[in-house]
């Protein structure tokens, strides 16, 4: 029987690794072992626990002020005894981490095949995202199968060189996450708070966007929320360090907005849902925000996921203070605007992705 290891270490690749670690469970046609790096180790465990999945490894990498050096470093020479022990037929990986790279390097030397999900998203700007934009370059040298979401994906591959045969249209397994995370009846004492007031999410981390951008970011919010009685904002802050410090000194103690420790993936999703519109410089709420009808307004300069906007459903709104006040205005003013976007068809496929992928594997 065919051995597949999934290997993953943050929590934005678990919340889309997790549906098809369950699907190949389930089909039982291949051998499945499951290695978590733990790239991000207390906000990982929360999804493998929401999703009810065991990790056969998992290599503890998390450290205090870990570097993108220590990160590579000390996955290639955990994951090398792992490859070795298990020897498995294929590795799969996702997206564009400093794990999904390390481990496609890792096995590559072994000469282990390496299936990519999430594969030929691109901005063709290596330093933004960074270091994504490279991790994802580099595992597509290597990927002996590229499972594309949608089909702009798949043309970037074959524009790379990339054989058709080896290229597989799925759709986005983070679509197939929302059907597990999302509650008809949810309820929090946060969403109390907010009562009949239109909800703001908010995410915000990206390492390019530190420093001046992100201070841009949150001053344009800001200001919104001083204008509009009727709007409250949430914000589940990431644990970095610096973008506390940028969010406390801008927002300080506003009472329009609730700055909250990370939520678990089934509250986050759920929050989503609730939401009127999203702000973020995230990747993955690009995606899974159109399933849940709600708009998106990208605050970054570059995004490898032109389908949303071209589709309508995002919005590049950059980083610059004016900018995304003033598209941020529009939306809570403007309902023939707010229609167009929370009504457009989600590009990201319909929910079977993680099916498509694992009878793929079972036929190859």
């Amino acid at each position: 029987m065919k051995k597949i290891m999934v290997i993953f270490g943050t929590r934005p690749e678990a919340i889309k690794m997790c549906p098809l670690v369950k699907e190949l469970k389930k089909q039982g046609k291949v051998l499945t072992k499951v290695c978590v790096t733990g790239q991000h180790k207390e906000m990982l465990e929360q999804v493998l626990n929401t999703f009810e999945i065991e990790p056969d490894y998992d290599l503890s990498i998390m450290q205090k002020e870990q570097t993108l050096f220590s990160i590579t470093i000390s996955i290639l020479e955990k994951l090398k005894v792992v490859l070795e022990i298990e020897k498995p037929d294929v590795i799969l990986v996702h997206g564009d981490t400093t794990t999904t790279f390390a481990a496609s390097l890792a096995a590559f030397y072994l000469g282990i095949k390496v299936g990519h999900v999430e594969a030929g998203l691109r901005t063709y700007n290596l330093h933004s995202p960074f270091p994504e934009e490279f991790n994802r370059q580099a595992v597509s040298i290597v990927a002996d199968y590229n499972f594309a979401p949608t089909e702009i994906s798949r043309q970037n591959l074959i524009g790379e060189g990339k054989k058709e045969s080896t290229i597989f249209v799925t759709g986005n397994t983070a679509i197939d996450a929302l059907q597990t995370t999302i509650k008809d009846s949810y309820s929090h004492p946060i969403l109390d708070w907010v009562g009949n007031s239109k909800l703001i999410m908010i995410t915000a981390h990206r390492r390019e966007n530190l420093g001046s951008p992100m201070e841009n970011m949150f001053r344009a919010i800001k200001r919104v929320l001083d204008e509009n009685e009727d709007v409250k904002a949430i914000y589940p802050i990431h644990k970095n360090p610096r973008v506390r410090e940028v969010a406390n000194k801008i927002f300080g103690d506003n009472s329009r907005i609730k700055i909250i420790e990370p939520l678990e993936v089934v509250d986050f999703h759920n929050f989503l849902n609730k939401s009127f519109l999203i702000l973020t410089d995230s990747g993955g709420i690009q995606e899974e925000a159109p399933s849940l009808g709600k708009p998106v307004l990208v605050m970054r300069d570059t995004t490898e996921r032109p389908e949303g906007i071209k589709a309508g459903t995002l919005k590049l709104v950059g980083t610059e203070e004016d900018s995304i006040y003033n598209n941020f205005s529009l939306l809570l003013k403007n309902s023939h605007e707010y229609n167009k976007m929370s009504k457009a068809s989600n590009p990201y496929g319909d929910g079977t992705a993680s099916k498509k992928i694992v009878d793929i594997l079972s036929i190859q």
